[in-house]
């Protein structure tokens, strides 16, 4: 499995689990490029002004739910106003220690959340949400 995932975007105002994460994922053979930010405003104008030249755009979104100032489900809505040239084909995945079943819910109905999955990431959720979301480029 070599570099599936071109590039994700981890969205976590806690820096040590932001720290870990990245981690993790650039430990996984499937994900190439990951860039971390600690605020959902500051991950919105990101992703406004990224240069889809330099093939940046990430693939894949892991979103906290609980961050100060703009949380997770602030930065969707924000998110649903964005160009669908920069929305389209990115996968975004709830990454939450809560275990409310309104949160559950509430991300499952969003359209724009493809999965929910609880911290700490490890490298079995990876392997499961990269297996669920992006198995079309596994089979290539």
């Amino acid at each position: 499995m070599n570099h599936i995932v071109n590039s994700s975007l981890l969205i976590d105002d806690d820096k040590a689990t932001t720290f870990f994460n990245r981690y993790l994922l650039l430990k996984h053979k499937a994900f190439k490029n990951v860039k971390t930010l600690h605020k959902g405003k500051d991950a919105i104008e990101y992703l406004k002004n990224i240069d889809h030249k330099l093939n940046l755009k990430p693939d894949l979104i892991f979103l906290d739910i609980n961050m100060p100032l703009m949380n997770g489900w602030d930065f969707l809505e924000k998110f649903a106003q964005l160009k669908d040239e920069v929305i389209d084909g990115i996968k975004i995945v709830m990454l939450s220690t809560s275990t409310d079943p309104n949160d559950i819910q509430r991300a499952i109905e969003n359209r724009f959340v493809s999965d929910f999955v609880n911290k700490p990431l490890t490298i079995s959720i990876i392997d499961k949400v990269v297996h669920k979301h992006f198995s079309y480029k596994i089979a290539r």
